[in-house]
């Protein structure tokens, strides 16, 4: 049989028409054929056939196979593989222009009664239809990828870009170092410890790569606390021979302070050339050094100085100045001058420890309206006043008389849960005496000791003066029999106005 017929051919044997195909194991019908007798037969062999495998583009096509052209065999243009059908329309293709027994030269179906003829035309425009792009995958295309599963590495939030840092093994060391306190007092402590011959480089070449600028005005201000003004001004003077250290105006003004302070450095001769050479720190370190020794002539100078030469100090000065003129009543001219100037000043800037002590040299002057106004205007500027804030400002009120308007602030107090300390409690007891408020005066004296508060002698004192106004005798002897446990001597006055109540009440 396979001499018979050529691996691909048409022959008529008998009558009928057989097509013989290696591919085919069995025999069957070709479709589109007019007479039905027509077979396309294939040859079971006992010894098995290798095939090349097709190529996987040509078993698993990514769109349809275009229709052969017209009048043309795929086997001319060197094509051996397809589908099914384009292989039987191509063996049809082979078969004589002339034949009468129904075939098509293109390989579409033969014509029977009642059947619709395709123009060219026609069969143009539906293969046409074929050339475009058919989408890889069905449905949506334009579908949102569900999210990846988390990585432990990605659960954090990602952060705001940073700067890359390449820093040096070494520098890290010292960037942690050279502004720690413990460090630098350390410092300060092994040059104490020295012999008096020793210099100091001994203990600063040995730490000196860890140091940056500024770093040692801590250890100067400490040697300053310890009384060794000698050894801060060696300290200065190895700073200036490291040119990674030096020039640094808040190491001078470190020496500066310790220097003034300890009466180890000469005041300049003219003031106003001082003034206008040195920078704005080194000027206030200067004041701070005269106001810390009690140089206030001094440095009530060379504020004045500064002002003249249009070199305005920090409030902090004023502050200092004034709480230190305060104390002495002769100066209270120059107290309220300073005042004065500093109420004008727009760049008004204090701590909350200058503030209050403002307050309180303004009550010592009977300056209470300043003493609101500062109040008004540390709360404005955004701060959380204090307790100590809140007992001077009651205290203020209470001298000038106003006991409703100080038992305000003691609401305002409690309301903003503010833990009263001792000098709160004593200001407070002293505002209920005054209001004759017995239960409240004894509520508040219990709540200081059960805040673990030892009374001092004056509440002591206070209790027994407002127990002996409503005769509550044995309550005075109460608080006579805790003022002896606490050591404290009751004075004569109050003595004898507890005997006299006590021969009253027989």
């Amino acid at each position: 049989m396979a001499r018979l017929f050529s691996s691909l051919s048409v022959s008529t044997v008998s009558g009928i028409r057989f097509c013989w195909d290696e591919r085919y194991t069995r025999a069957q019908f070709i479709p589109g054929l007019s007479n039905k007798n027509d077979m396309k037969f294939g040859v079971q062999c006992n010894g098995r056939v290798h095939h090349r495998k097709l190529p996987k583009n040509l078993r698993y096509p990514r769109r349809a196979e275009l229709p052969p052209e017209p009048q043309m065999s795929r086997f001319l243009n060197g094509g051996n593989g397809g589908t099914e059908q384009s292989e039987m329309g191509t063996v049809l293709d082979e078969e004589p222009e002339g034949s009468d027994d129904g075939f098509l030269a293109d390989g579409f179906e033969g014509k029977e009664e009642g059947d619709i003829v395709w123009d060219t035309d026609e069969i143009e425009v539906i293969s046409s239809l074929f050339r475009g792009r058919i989408p890889q995958k069905p449905g949506n295309l334009n579908r949102e990828r569900p999210h990846p599963l988390p990585l432990p590495h990605k659960l954090r939030p990602m952060g705001l870009p940073i700067k890359k840092r390449h820093v040096r093994a070494g520098s890290s060391l010292s960037k942690q170092v050279y502004k720690n306190p413990d460090f630098l007092i350390s410092i300060a402590r092994e040059i104490r410890n020295l012999p008096l011959e020793d210099d100091v480089s001994l203990v600063l070449n040995k730490c000196a790569r860890f140091l940056r600028k500024a770093s040692l005005s801590l250890t100067i201000r400490e040697l300053g606390h310890m009384g060794l003004p000698e050894r801060a001004l060696q300290t200065f003077f190895w700073t200036q021979k490291q040119p990674h250290l030096f020039p640094d105006d808040r190491i001078l003004a470190s020496t500066v302070e310790v220097l003034a302070r300890n009466h180890k450095l000469k005041v300049p001769i003219s003031l106003e050339k001082f003034t206008g050479l040195a920078s704005r720190s080194v000027i206030e370190a200067l004041a701070r050094g005269f106001i810390r020794r009690g140089s206030l002539s001094l440095a009530w100078k060379l504020l004045l100085v500064s002002k003249d030469s249009k070199r305005m100090l920090g409030p902090s000065i004023y502050a200092k100045l004034i709480l230190e003129l305060g104390k002495n009543p002769d100066k209270h001219s120059l107290v309220l001058a300073l005042l004065e100037e500093l109420g004008e000043r727009e760049d008004l800037k204090l701590s909350h420890q200058d503030c209050t002590a403002v307050m309180k040299v303004c009550i010592r002057l009977g300056k209470f309206e300043l003493v609101e106004s500062l109040f008004n205007w540390y709360k404005q500027a955004g701060n959380s006043p204090s307790v100590v804030m809140y007992t001077t400002l009651i205290h203020s009120r209470y001298t000038e008389k106003k006991y409703r308007e100080a038992l305000a602030v003691v609401w305002e107090m409690e309301a903003s849960d503010c833990l009263f300390d001792l000098p709160a409690y004593r200001v407070v007891i002293k505002l209920f005496i005054a209001l004759n408020d017995l239960s409240r005066t004894g509520r508040y004296f219990s709540k200081l000791k059960e805040a673990g508060f030892s009374p001092t002698y004056d509440i002591y004192r206070d209790m027994l003066k407002v127990y002996m106004v409503f005769r509550r005798l044995a309550m005075c002897r109460e608080v006579c029999r805790e003022l002896e446990m606490a050591g404290f001597k009751l004075d004569k006055e109050t003595s004898s106005k507890l005997l006299q109540l006590e021969k009253e009440k027989w």
